[in-house]
């Protein structure tokens, strides 16, 4: 049932006596039937409310039906577990069953990676090559553990077993995502400390559930919750002279409890967002994650740069053999078999010629979307092989590429560059605050005058023409400074800000900078002068294009709420980057109008312009500059 406040949520019992033509109101979706219209509207207005938590996936600012319909969802995602790993799973949450959810997520996680347990599928050393096998026992413990294997045929069928030491098992990618071990251990347990398994499973696979004594003792876990010595209750009410007084409210508090007071500022209105996108409006999510994985591992896929824009217009073009289209594809479908994954195996198994050419990628697509068998694809596998990729619907063909790069981010060389741009963040990270450190250090030196090295402030200054690179404090030294380290041999300053303007154009992943007190994220891409909005439920999107629009958006923020006020800070922190980029864009769309009027007005005889001129169909001259050879 969804929780309200992550708690649950009773519902209201059938009224006593009820007479069977008695006229009554009912909500539709709970059943409950009240006598009371008022009473009807005042709960109804409650379930529409987005303050409902899915109690399965965890998935909050929810209305009670929207919760509904995520539980059935989130319900049938738990079951995709693979069955040979529900009782080692089950057996783990018993066994870390005090620790928090995101622990006993992090712990099973890592458990189903490094152990190996009956029934797991993955690959062994073989007669010095790698080959399919399924564990049927594991004999042994600790660094002697070794497993009896059966090797798998092209069917996975059980041909023969031997006996293969735990080291000589290779592991591709994990059992099971986290995503799909959090659904599994919230639809499986009783959602509260300690984690129980629910009865029903746990007789099942034969799993003890008894909490451990000090818990039932009222001692160890709880101990912790009571907060009071004495029992009192926390409250946010005083009792004076028999009457309740409200405290006066702390902010910053939640958006949604905040009221209007006669000394706020007055907030500007929150201007209109524009949602001219040619994509179908819930797809928009899925352009912008496909083209910013893109852009940001662009080297790695050997595929150069494109906009945001050239490659909505080529999702929407009917022609099937776009040259911008098909160089996405073949960068991924190289990534993949490089690899050697899931999709090379299947590759394999199938004798394809692995070689992604203008002619071949629709049936390495439709070779893809075989693999992964997902119902809404498998329809239209006959359209892509009949070379009629460009009918597909536009929402759909973003589906796909989503599919595409959620597979590509499980690379290892994407793994791998990610924790590059991780390493080079953190020695940033330490190197700045090892030179605001030293920085210190120095202003206090200078401001209280300490001699330093046997001499003071005063003959540090005079010598400033013998050593130029001493630190002074003031602005024009500190440039001086600057400048002297990047001409000099010593160019730590330079190279430090180098490598911070690297790792901005290559940041690691794309998050939002926060979101607004009806909890929708907004998000900005380098490389496209915009500001996208993205709702609650991630269905609509909209963007603001102007600094005017930006300007205004800012001055409709009440500080008073916790997201508001974060969602500003950010905002102001970055606004000239933000700024720049959408005055960039608002000239650049300027100069095309200019452009266009001046090239209709210079003759009469023509009716159209060039198509080849348009700057909507810029996406047909895309060439791939990086591409291998």
């Amino acid at each position: 049932m969804p929780l309200l406040k992550r708690t649950t949520f009773p519902l209201l019992e059938t009224p006593e006596n009820l007479d069977p033509n008695e006229k009554v109101f009912q909500i539709r979706f709970t059943k409950e039937i009240f006598r009371d219209y008022q009473e009807y509207l005042n709960r109804l207005n409650l379930y529409r409310q987005k303050v409902w938590t899915c109690e399965v996936s965890g998935k909050s600012n929810l209305t009670y039906e929207e919760a509904l319909v995520c539980e059935k969802q989130a319900a049938v995602k738990a079951q995709q577990l693979p069955k040979e790993l529900i009782a080692p799973v089950l057996r783990m949450i018993q066994q870390y069953r005090t620790l928090s959810f995101t622990d006993l997520l992090e712990k099973v996680y890592s458990s189903l990676q490094l152990d190996p347990f009956e029934g797991l599928e993955l690959h062994a050393k073989k007669d010095g090559s790698e080959a399919a096998c399924k564990i049927l026992k594991v004999i042994g413990s600790g660094s002697t553990k070794s497993c009896e294997v059966g090797w798998l045929d092209q069917d996975n069928a059980v041909v023969n077993t031997s006996l293969v030491k735990a080291d000589d098992l290779i592991r591709k990618k994990a059992p099971a995502s986290r995503n799909t071990l959090k659904i599994f251990i919230r639809d499986s347990t009783s959602k509260r400390y300690p984690w129980i398994v629910n009865a029903d499973l746990a007789k099942k696979y034969g799993i003890e559930i008894e909490p451990p004594e000090d818990i039932m003792n009222g001692e160890g876990l709880y101990q912790g919750m009571k907060r009071f010595a004495n029992g009192e209750v926390a409250s946010k009410k005083l009792k004076k002279d028999e009457k309740l007084v409200e405290l006066p409210v702390k902010y910053p508090i939640d958006d949604l409890l905040v009221k209007p007071a006669t000394d706020d500022p007055v907030l500007s209105k929150r201007p209109p967002l524009s949602r001219d996108f040619r994509v179908p409006i819930d797809s928009v999510g899925d352009l912008l994650m496909v083209w910013d994985f893109c852009l940001s591992f662009g080297r790695l896929l050997c595929l150069s740069p494109f906009s945001l824009s050239d490659l909505e217009n080529a999702i929407c073009n009917k022609e099937s053999n776009l040259i911008l289209v098909v160089e996405i594809h073949a960068a991924l479908f190289h990534l993949l078999i490089k690899d050697e994954g899931e999709y090379f195996t299947f590759l394999l198994n199938k004798k394809k010629i692995l070689k992604v050419t203008l002619v071949t990628w629709a049936e390495y697509l439709c070779n893809f979307l075989e693999m992964i068998r997902k119902e809404e694809f498998s329809s239209k596998v006959s359209t892509i092989r009949r070379g009629h990729y460009g009918l597909l619907d536009t929402g759909l063909k973003l589906k796909v590429l989503r599919e595409l790069v959620e597979e590509a981010i499980t690379t290892s060389a994407v793994r791998e560059k990610l924790n590059e741009w991780i390493d080079q963040q953190q020695a940033l990270a330490a190197a700045k605050r090892e030179d605001a450190r030293k920085n210190r250090e120095e202003q206090k030196l200078n401001m209280e005058g300490v001699p330093e090295n046997g001499r003071n402030y005063t003959d540090t200054m005079q010598n400033d023409k013998e050593c130029p690179r001493n630190q002074r404090g003031g602005k024009e030294e500190k440039d001086l400074n600057i400048l002297l380290s990047s001409k000099t041999g010593d160019g730590k300053t330079f190279l430090r800000r180098h490598l911070e303007t690297e790792i901005e154009q290559q940041s690691v992943r794309s998050s939002h900078l926060g979101k607004d007190k009806l909890y929708n994220r907004y998000w900005f891409f380098r490389c496209e002068g915009r500001l996208f909005v993205e709702s609650a439920d991630s269905k609509d999107w909209g963007y603001y294009s102007t600094k005017e629009e930006l300007d205004a958006l800012l001055g409709s923020f009440n500080i008073k709420g916790l997201r508001e006020r974060a969602l500003k800070r950010q905002l102001e922190k970055s606004y000239d980057k933000i700024s720049n980029a959408l005055e960039k864009r608002s000239k650049d769309d300027k100069r095309k109008t200019l452009l266009e009027e001046v090239d209709l007005r210079r003759s009469t005889r023509v009716h159209a312009q060039p198509k080849e001129d348009d700057p909507s169909m810029s996406f047909l001259k895309y060439i791939n500059k990086w591409k291998q050879k």
